[in-house]
């Protein structure tokens, strides 16, 4: 993880965090704390993984839903990261 964002508080809560790929694309990973726990022990540098859905965008892309989705039209997705896994 590159660097942790403020909480995007506008909404559904989303704690909010770019990743750097080994390609050198970034990414922004907006992890919707309303209906996932946080992750509180995230800091710059740290190994994550995570499975989501991919929205392009001009400055490399965002991935979101990484969550399940209360309503069920989404595939459940998921953020690992200390050995712990966030949905």
């Amino acid at each position: 993880m590159e660097k942790l964002l403020p909480d995007d508080n506008n909404g559904s809560r989303h704690q909010r965090f770019i990743v750097r790929l080994d390609s050198g694309r970034t990414l922004l990973v907006s992890h919707n704390i309303d209906l996932a726990s946080r992750i509180d022990s995230l800091h710059a540098g740290d190994t994550v993984a995570f499975y989501g859905e991919y929205e392009w965008n001009p400055k490399g892309g965002v991935i979101h839903w990484t969550h399940r989705d209360p309503q069920g039209r989404h595939v459940a997705g998921w953020i690992r990261h200390d050995r712990r896994i966030y949905q």
